[in-house]
């Protein structure tokens, strides 16, 4: 099912939409503090993949097969897209991540091709392990095939299925660092879950993806996603069981961990 072509990525982030929107205004009026403007929002993510280390063999092969999958042609009930690969820098930051809390069990609620999960298995240590759910049945497979190729990917667990039922079957068990990136109208269920029932660790870090969602929340566009990542943020903000920081990395990445 994969094509040769790679179809370039379009802008999902608030910063390349940004760009590509003073993009139009300086091809319509030449103005050198609009062109200033478009260069400095077009430049910033090019210079954080430039200055940031580089990814593993493995990471830049799971990359190319997810960009020359031709999503578009899948039926499914749930839309996919390459842009719902983590990416290069969201991937070291993840690394980082697990290598700072020293995590040795990882939850990923949501795992499309396994970017994110690879990059963060890679920081494990060598008995660690990493649980990742995935509802789609191809990005999973995608995902272990490219596994296979990475002594890492041994510390890789798959579930499919929908999250709700791994996460029940997950009873007992607690992870240091849990990474939602699902479907957001199901955030703040995830969210709930994995603090009341016993999955986050004491002292564990939750860290959930999105949660810019290319401006909407701040900027009224009304759409399913931007509705629903608007009010998880709201809610998030209103716990007082936790405590939080959205860092503007990509589509924002909220860091939340109980409140001391």
């Amino acid at each position: 099912m994969s094509s040769t072509e790679i179809r370039p990525a379009r802008p999902v982030t608030p910063t390349t939409i940004l760009a590509g929107l003073l993009d139009e205004l300086v091809g319509r009026h030449d103005d050198p503090d609009l062109r200033r403007a478009r260069d400095l929002a077009a430049g910033l993510d090019p210079y954080l993949d430039r200055c940031t280390t580089p990814a593993s063999a493995a990471l830049d092969a799971l990359e190319r097969r997810t960009r020359e999958e031709d999503w578009a042609a899948l039926a499914g009930g749930v839309p996919l897209e390459q842009e719902m690969l983590s990416g290069h820098v969201e991937g070291g930051f993840l690394r980082f991540l697990v290598q700072m809390t020293g995590a040795r069990r990882v939850l990923e609620i949501g795992m499309f091709t396994g970017y994110s999960a690879l990059a963060m298995a890679e920081a494990l240590p060598a008995d660690g392990v990493l649980v990742a759910c995935e509802l789609d049945p191809f990005p999973a497979r995608v995902a272990r095939e490219c596994f296979a190729a990475s002594a890492a990917g041994a510390r890789i667990d798959v579930r499919v299925g929908p999250a709700a039922t791994t996460l029940a079957a997950l009873a007992g068990e607690s992870f240091d660092l849990v990474f939602i990136d699902a479907d957001k109208a199901g955030y703040a269920d995830y969210l709930d879950t994995v603090l009341s029932t016993g999955l986050l660790a004491e002292g564990g870090t939750v860290c959930v993806d999105n949660t810019l969602m290319q401006g909407q929340p701040w900027t009224g566009e009304a759409t399913a996603n931007g509705e629903a990542i608007a009010a998880f943020n709201r809610t998030v903000a209103e716990d007082p069981r936790v405590e939080q920081v959205i860092v503007p990395l990509r589509d924002g990445v909220t860091l939340i961990r109980r409140a001391t």
